[in-house]
């Protein structure tokens, strides 16, 4: 019976009803059956598949289905994947519903290809702006008024949120700048009962939602925001057992809300994540994906818990050869790659320093910890980092170590994390290499006299003066600056020389809104200086009180002179007192009639 059908059948039992004393008790009752079986009907979805490259059509589609159906959609990872996908859903499914991207879809009506194939009540839903029309339909369809905000800049945090919103009822809108005025009149709309803004999002999304009150979670690192996470998906739901990811794909089990997910890094568990798994009551940890294998093992043998790796699935496709697996669907999220290289080791004899440079060639800043074995005629000396050390995007940066070596032949094994944050050193650099000896002496000395703010530009300006008798190059750090709600450190984009006695200026870019101002009364200011520009070896640190550059006042008096010539040009003119006609000052006679401009009428 179809719906149509299903009222005017309903319709002729409520006309009975109505000459019936009792139609005051049933018609309610009635009516409340009938509300429930409409709904049920009209939103009955056995399957939701996503049918889009964009990784964010994705997502909200799998946490639509997840919320609706309380399972999982599926996905397309390509064209060929459109037909292999169909093997494992069955024809008789009741309702299926296609989200398909209109710019960026796998198969251009994909509806198309399921009733071909036979499927039955298949919708496909087709639009730009997907996870917003998904919000609406499970507004409409669930009476979900319950949301996490993320950028969508940040995928992890998406993924870190995922299985906490499926089981708690919320739906993750993506918001930026570009979008917060669309999501803001959505949220009006819905009026929501509960906001949280989860790991770093824009000032101007803070700014549009404050009227929400909505909750922060930011811990101002990816790990630490995921345990907190994974903390409030305990309260609800208590499970000794959980998923482990790195956050960098999408994979069913990850968004279906039926356990924790706890992301661990590619290579290396970082040090909360190992704290919190030893503090915790979980038995059994579900690795996704075998990329991880290396920092699972390190889960099992220093914590405890026994891993299980989820690699693989049943094979779908009945044609050609038999295949016992298929590799998961995985879909790819956005991931900072970084890229860090040990540049050179050197021993300086002169003042039994260890200078040790990196090489960071990613496009972002990076944090390194190193720990250094040096092997010297058989005897072992180990230095290293006590905390993380900053260094920003394709920069070289020298540490140095203080260490007595004695013997020519010295070999240093290198073990260095590095990550994106100072808690996040989820990867390893290492490796054995022969240390070069040297015999020379660092005699740059430089003095940081001022750091002010540039408004207009954007940017900090900090003044150097090398004071020393020799050449020195030197790079500056602003250390600890507290901005949208985040403690970061930001660097000068280049390395700039200085002759004895010069002064010099180098802008540090950095974009702060006033609440940022009130929140960064000392600024504090780290430069690394030496007579070699990969090698600076020397630091110097200053704090200064927060202080704007003045303004230009010669550039403003110029412009001011500008506009009164102009004005006196347009309209100083001299007025003929005979015909009227308005003449240039400089003018003695009238343009017009020829008369003195100075004869009174």
């Amino acid at each position: 019976m179809n719906r149509g059908t299903f009222l005017v059948y309903n319709k002729k039992i409520l006309k009975i009803l109505e000459k019936k004393t009792i139609k005051i008790i049933l018609i309610p009752f009635l009516l409340l059956i009938l509300s429930t079986i409409l709904t049920t009907n009209a939103y009955a979805l056995e399957k939701v598949i996503a049918n889009s490259a964009d990784w964010r059509d994705v997502y909200s589609a799998m946490l639509y289905a997840s919320l609706i159906e309380k399972q999982p959609g599926l996905f397309l990872t390509s064209a060929k994947h459109s037909t292999i996908l169909l093997y494992s859903i069955s024809k008789n499914t009741n309702g299926t519903l296609i989200v398909s991207s209109r710019t960026q879809p796998y198969i251009v009506n994909y509806k198309s290809v399921m009733d071909g194939q036979g499927y039955k009540d298949v919708e496909e839903l087709v639009s730009n702006r997907i996870n917003l029309d998904l919000a609406e339909r499970v507004f409409r369809e669930k009476n979900i008024k319950k949301y996490i905000i993320v950028d969508d800049a940040y995928g992890y945090n998406a993924l870190s949120v995922a299985s906490y919103a499926a089981l708690a009822g919320y739906y993750v809108l993506f918001a930026n700048e570009r979008n917060i005025a669309q999501v803001d009149a959505f949220l009006q709309d819905v009026d929501p009962t509960e906001v949280i803004l989860f790991g770093q999002v824009d000032e101007a999304v803070k700014t549009r939602l404050q009227k929400y009150n909505p909750e922060i979670i930011n811990k101002g690192d990816r790990f630490d925001n995921n345990i907190e996470i994974v903390k409030r998906y305990l309260k609800i739901k208590n499970t000794q057992q959980t998923l482990m990811s790195n956050g960098e794909f999408i994979e069913a089990s990850i968004m279906s809300g039926q356990d924790p997910v706890i992301f661990i890094g590619r290579t290396a568990v970082p040090p909360q994540v190992q704290e919190y798994i030893k503090e915790s009551d979980f038995k059994v940890a579900v690795l996704i994906g075998n990329e991880l294998i290396n920092s699972a093992t390190t889960i099992r043998r220093q914590l405890g818990i026994s891993v299980f790796v989820k690699f693989a699935q049943g094979a779908r496709n009945p044609e050609g050869a038999i295949a016992a697996v298929e590799d998961l669907d995985k879909f790819p999220m956005p991931r900072y790659n970084l890229n860090m290289e040990l540049f050179s080791i050197i021993y300086n004899k002169a003042t039994n320093t260890l200078w040790v440079t990196y090489h960071n060639l990613a496009n972002i800043g990076t944090y390194i910890k190193g720990t250094i074995t040096l092997n010297v005629d058989g005897q072992q000396v180990v230095v290293g980092d006590q905390e993380p050390i900053f260094i920003d995007k394709n920069q070289y940066k020298t540490i140095t170590y203080d260490a007595v070596l004695e013997g020519e032949n010295i070999t240093a094994q290198i073990y260095t994390l590095f990550g994106e944050g100072k808690r996040s050193l989820e990867n390893v650099l290492q490796g054995t290499m022969n240390v070069q000896i040297v015999e020379i002496l660092d005699n740059s000395k430089i003095n940081i006299t001022s750091v002010v703010y540039d408004k207009n530009n954007k940017q900090f300006l900090v003044t150097i003066q090398n004071i020393g008798e020799v050449d020195v190059y030197v790079n500056v750090e602003l250390l600890d600056l507290y901005i949208n709600g985040e403690f970061i450190i930001i660097s000068s984009p280049e390395t700039l020389l200085l002759k004895p006695g010069e002064k010099i200026t180098l802008k540090v870019p950095a974009e702060l809104s006033e609440l940022d101002i009130q929140n960064n009364p000392v600024i504090k200011v780290k430069a690394y200086y030496g007579e070699r520009e990969n090698s600076l070896i020397k630091t110097a640190y200053a704090e200064f009180a927060y202080n704007e550059k003045s303004p230009d006042y010669i550039f403003y008096i110029l412009v001011l002179l500008v506009i009164i010539l102009i004005l006196l040009l347009v309209f100083g003119r001299k007025k003929c007192p005979h015909c009227g006609t308005k003449n240039s000052r400089t003018r003695k006679r009238c343009k017009k009639c020829g008369r003195n401009l100075y004869e009174k009428k």
